[in-house]
């Protein structure tokens, strides 16, 4: 199994359409990811899985013209006007099915949903031509962190060249806490788990069932629930860590619309 054919990154992709609307609290985001995207090969495909799409199998995109989801409320009326009229990849979503199926997933298929936010979000940012083929990847409905990390590494047995898979989510998403004001308290448990979140992520000297066995038991982890009452932003993150069998080669910390976050690459 080769798994350094594929490049790997996992994003806190920020608040809805936000990212790309000029707002200053993410700054910091949109400059990560323009970066990456000048670092990393030029991707033959992209492989997306997106913290806002869950089915009770992993499903993937289908359509060969994928049209956009705007699944976020409340925002100007330019946020629903955004185009990525980014290529379906067919040929990569049923490589993503075989490979699934080989390690014992049952798949299914998608024709007809939008790429969502996690998805033409980010991607809007890194490459804005809209020319690179894109598949989405959904979540499991249950959430369970182990079977999110055997996605990953069902996924590293992908026979496709060039690939770039990203984990789209938020390392920190605590929704109510983005409104509340901030005080020390708060601050100390987000960079606590933050800071649990890059060791695990990203220190050499654990080997891959250590960082594997933190994963699974994330909840367990510094002010965990207080970072993740939902566990939807962070699962992707799993994947990601499956998917590559290693330490991350280089992690990114953000100050995200006033919160410690960080994104991964391998």
């Amino acid at each position: 199994m080769n798994k350094e054919k594929h490049t790997v990154l996992y994003i806190s992709h920020g608040a809805g359409p936000l990212p790309v609307l000029g707002d200053e609290g993410h700054t910091e985001m949109v400059d990560n990811l323009k970066l990456l995207a000048r670092e990393i090969p030029r991707p033959s495909a992209i492989l997306v899985v997106s913290a806002h799409w869950e089915e009770t199998v992993p499903t993937v995109t289908t359509s060969k013209r994928p049209e956009l989801y705007y699944d976020y409320y409340g925002f100007p009326a330019e946020s629903y006007e955004l185009q990525y009229p980014a290529p379906g990849e067919p040929d990569l979503a049923r490589s993503v099915r075989e490979a699934l199926a080989d390690k014992g997933f049952k798949t299914g298929t998608e024709d007809e949903r939008g790429l969502d936010h996690g998805v033409f979000i980010p991607l809007t940012i890194m490459f804005p031509e809209a020319d690179i083929p894109c598949v989405q990847l959904s979540l499991i409905k249950g959430l369970d962190p182990a079977a999110h990390v055997a996605m990953g590494e069902a996924l590293a047995g992908l026979d496709y060249d060039n690939l770039l898979i990203i984990g789209s989510g938020f390392s920190f998403h605590n929704m109510r806490a983005f409104f509340a004001q901030d005080t020390d308290e708060t601050r100390s448990r987000n960079e606590g788990f933050e800071q649990w979140l890059i060791e695990t992520c990203s220190a050499p000297d654990l080997d891959y069932e250590e960082r594997k066995k933190r994963l699974v038991d994330w909840e367990s982890a510094p002010h965990a629930r207080y970072c993740h009452p939902r566990e939807e932003h962070l699962l992707p993150l799993h994947v990601c860590c499956g998917a590559t069998g290693k330490a991350s080669t280089e992690y990114y910390r953000l100050n995200i619309i006033g919160k410690r976050s960080s994104a991964y690459r391998w």
